[in-house]
C-alpha cells in the first residue's frame, strides 16, 4: 500500500469520527511526528481535580506569583 492510498483511507475514516475523536487522532499524529508541545494534556490532569486542599493551592499560587 502506498502513502497516498494510506492517507486517503485515513481521511475517509476521519469523516466518520466525532470532534473529540478528531482531536485524539491529531494528538496521536503529533506524538508520532515528535511535534507535541511541552506540557501535559489537560485530560491527563483531570484525575487531580479535588486532590489538593484549597489552602495548599492558594499557597502554590502565591509562591508562583512571587517567584
Amino acid at each position: 500500500m502506498d502513502d497516498k492510498t494510506t492517507i486517503q483511507e485515513i481521511v475517509e475514516q476521519l469523516k466518520n469520527l466525532s470532534s473529540d475523536q478528531h482531536q485524539k487522532v491529531s494528538d496521536f499524529a503529533q506524538e508520532l511526528s515528535g511535534e507535541l508541545p511541552e506540557g501535559v494534556p489537560l485530560r491527563d490532569l483531570l484525575k487531580f481535580v479535588g486532590a489538593f486542599p484549597q489552602e495548599d493551592l492558594e499557597q502554590m499560587k502565591q509562591a508562583i506569583e512571587e517567584g
